[in-house]
């Protein structure tokens, strides 16, 4: 039987939510975790991982980072992933060609690295003394730095560690390109599929956009491939046609499935970039209502609140809460879509359990 519209969001919730595992394995199944720098109260890798990883607490993944096999690395946004996902992309193109001047300098600082092992930005800071450069944003800031991250978009350079939230590099193993265009379409279709098994299932314009975030950040050099690369993809995936919009999902995998349920009883607080959450249009289409991340909104604007998590309960996205950790206690303020919590007492007692896990969370070790 083709899957209905709640099938589909079951199968949505289901294939994500796996069983809480070990941080390597959940790395892996869930491909790539989008990174966020805001605490609120702790960073989104962590928010996404507390629910797929046994025991695990906020800061977690920057602590075991250095003996891991993934990549700090930008694929369709800023985040961590499989290293073998990571060579995929590299080298890579960027979109913004250096100058000769701009190479002597990359060059310079690389052999610096090599040399040291790993470096802290203050010390490349300190020994070139590139001086300040303007950001996007207006203000200013170290130009070693932003030479540091485009080294390392462009493969120069690996993320070795954190110290204190810093990014500490080292150099990067040297990757071939792609032998042939057979390759580059192979590597390509990797991306893509990866794409797929993280979000799915998603509406086809939902992968049209995480196609374009690819080929403008994650792999700029096969940008003029992106139409190709979704046509073979819209070929290569099962889907199915519901009320005018397509939706596709990985081989082997059957939405319909009556395991796909809606009756688990835990109560969530997702991060605003999980894989549940981050499709904003596949969000109103399967919970009826527009989630918004307001961080950077205005406070005067803000309908949701700062940084607010949606409450996913019983297979529905009912709510959201806007989380603090204070004196180390949690502060939760909630609301709901439908102005009042549910009346159930099972709700309020998944509800204190969540919070509870929260707290957990956020104890350091």
């Amino acid at each position: 039987m083709p899957p209905d519209l709640p099938a589909l969001r079951r199968h949505a919730v289901a294939r994500t939510l796996f069983a809480p595992t070990t941080l390597p394995r959940a790395l892996a199944r869930l491909g790539f975790v989008q990174a966020d720098p805001l605490r609120a109260p702790a960073r989104a890798q962590d928010l996404i991982l507390r629910h797929r990883v046994r025991d695990y607490r906020a800061g977690d993944l920057e602590r075991r980072y250095p003996r891991l096999a993934v990549e700090e690395d930008f694929f369709v946004n800023y985040g961590f992933m499989p290293r073998e996902l990571a060579a995929l992309m590299h080298p890579r193109a960027a979109r913004t060609r250096w100058t000769a001047a701009r190479w002597r300098q990359a060059h310079a600082v690389l052999d610096f690295v090599r040399e040291r092992g790993a470096v802290h930005p203050a010390e490349v800071d300190a020994h070139f003394a590139h001086g300040r450069v303007r950001n996007w944003f207006g203000g200013t800031g170290r130009a070693s730095t932003e030479l540091l991250d485009g080294m390392h978009y462009r493969g120069l350079l690996r993320i070795a560690r954190r110290d204190a939230g810093v990014r500490v590099f080292a150099a990067r193993d040297s990757l071939l390109p792609p032998a042939d265009a057979a390759e580059a379409r192979r590597r390509h279709d990797a991306l893509v599929d990866r794409l797929i098994d993280t979000y799915a299932p998603l509406p086809a314009a939902s992968l049209g956009q995480l196609l374009s975030y690819l080929c403008r950040g994650g792999v700029p050099q096969w940008q003029g491939e992106r139409a190709a690369a979704l046509a073979r993809a819209r070929a290569r995936h099962p889907s199915h046609r519901l009320d005018g919009i397509d939706w596709l999902w990985p081989e082997g995998e059957s939405p319909a499935s009556r395991r796909h349920r809606d009756d688990d009883e835990a109560l969530r607080l997702l991060a605003p970039f999980d894989p549940i959450v981050w499709d904003r249009r596949r969000f109103a289409l399967f919970w009826g209502w527009e989630y918004r991340f307001e961080a950077y909104t205005p406070a005067a604007r803000r309908k949701l609140g700062h940084y607010a998590l949606p409450l996913l309960w019983r297979g529905q996205v009912i709510g959201w809460g806007n989380l603090a950790w204070r004196e180390g206690k949690l502060d939760a303020q909630l609301g709901y879509v439908a102005g009042r919590p549910p009346l159930e007492a099972a709700f309020r007692a998944a509800l204190d359990a969540e919070l509870q896990r929260f707290s957990d969370f956020m104890m350091p070790r």
